[in-house]
């Protein structure tokens, strides 16, 4: 079976839930930020602040090069993998993309209280979430499916995206 690829926003929800539909469909669930975050040695607040953005890009790309070479995987994406168009045509090719998304109050009740997040470590992380969630709508919109999590429990988003995958006939319905 193809992998299923949770994207979205930071704080959307991708790993709790990810964890939970990986559970629900006896799947292998994997993060790209803790495969990065292994095959590094270092957090990716440190790997941000000593080597920059470019640098993760480019290793989040070689890390999901070779997620992509398996099967039958739940994975969790950082939030700005869709932002490199090759990133996006492997999603797509080796899965199904689905796009948690918040709204922007919601992301920051999420995320405020944690300090690993690089991008949002500025002093008006509201107006951080806007712009980064501004920049990186078109590519989200790429996904081919989206689940608004603002308002539901994770076993509801879980519950939603099983829905989804039944009707689009990537996952049998006796599941």
């Amino acid at each position: 079976m193809k992998n299923i690829y949770l994207v979205g926003f930071m704080g959307t929800g991708k790993t709790t839930v990810g964890k939970l539909l990986s559970q629900s469909l006896n799947k292998r669930f994997v993060e790209t930020d803790e495969l990065i975050e292994k095959r590094e040695g270092k957090k990716i607040v440190d790997i941000f602040a000593h080597y920059g953005e470019p640098y993760f890009r480019k290793v989040e790309k070689e890390v999901l090069r070779k997620v992509a070479n398996q099967s039958d995987l739940v994975v969790s994406c950082g939030g700005g993998i869709v932002i490199d168009e090759e990133n996006v045509r492997l999603l797509k090719t080796t899965g199904v993309m689905i796009c948690l998304t918040a709204d922007v109050e919601c992301i920051y009740e999420r995320t405020k209280k944690y300090t690993h997040r690089p991008l949002l470590n500025v002093d008006d992380p509201i107006k951080r979430i806007k712009e980064l969630i501004l920049k990186r709508e078109p590519f989200y919109k790429k996904a081919d499916y989206f689940v608004d999590t603002s308002l539901l429990s994770c076993e509801e988003v879980v519950k939603k995206i099983v829905e989804i995958l039944k009707d689009a006939q990537i996952i049998p319905n006796s599941s």
